[in-house]
């Protein structure tokens, strides 16, 4: 990418990134740091003309939710604006617009894909 000039870098982090989450300071952790990583190698690679950004999901129905009861995704669902939990594909269509032309000025960001989870 460095040789070429251009490349874009997408990393993924979560919610829980940006806002912690009660019994989950690991995992708050790691993913915060995937936000660290991805802010200082948006400036470290950005002269190159490589973009570095970062989405993070809230709460999305894969198999890492699915240990949850019906009743536990309903409750997080409501704390959703958009009452309903995301699926993969409002995460994928997020990532195919960061690697489109379409962001080609957006370096160095967080972008939720969350459905406003409060």
């Amino acid at each position: 990418m460095i040789r070429n000039k251009s490349g874009k870098i997408i990393n993924v982090s979560s919610i829980w990134g940006v806002s912690g989450a009660s019994c989950e300071v690991h995992y708050s952790a790691a993913k915060a740091a995937v936000i660290g990583l991805t802010k200082a190698l948006a400036k470290e690679v950005g002269p190159s003309g490589i973009q570095v950004n970062c989405v993070a999901p809230g709460v999305i129905r894969t198999p890492m939710n699915a240990q949850f009861d019906e009743q536990t995704l309903k409750q997080l669902a409501d704390e959703t604006s958009l009452g309903r939990l995301g699926t993969p594909s409002d995460v994928a269509e997020l990532i195919l617009f960061l690697a489109s032309e379409k962001a080609n000025y957006i370096t160095g960001q967080v972008i939720g894909s969350d459905g406003g989870f409060c």
